[in-house]
């Protein structure tokens, strides 16, 4: 008997023993479940926002995160000129914006 007879033997299946793919498959079920219920409505949720922001026009009624109302004046790429009030404009980032005046937020907070 050699040294690494004893450890081969270890590595053996016993018989009767389920083999590693069945072992595996709980552990994918479970990834798979996690996947749906939560992967999913999270991209879903992100596309929504990114669509929304991306539509923003000069003229919108929005409200931003801080719960500032505005209308946008102005729309650059990353962020959006907002007046607030008669001569009073703003810059605030383009991820601010949660939604448009009088309706609820694009995304709900989980």
């Amino acid at each position: 008997m050699t040294a690494n007879e004893p450890f081969l033997l270890a590595m053996a299946q016993a018989p009767g023993a389920p083999s590693p793919l069945v072992q595996l498959l709980p552990i994918a079920l479970v990834m798979g479940i996690f996947f749906f219920l939560v992967v999913m409505p999270m991209r879903k949720r992100q596309q929504k926002v990114q669509s929304f922001q991306t539509g923003l026009k000069a003229g919108d009624k929005i409200i931003t995160s801080g719960g500032i109302y505005g209308t946008i004046t102005k729309v650059d790429e990353h962020t959006l000129q907002l007046q607030i009030a008669n001569n009073v404009r703003i810059d605030v980032a383009r991820n601010a914006i949660v939604g448009y005046q009088g309706q609820p937020p694009v995304a709900d907070n989980p």
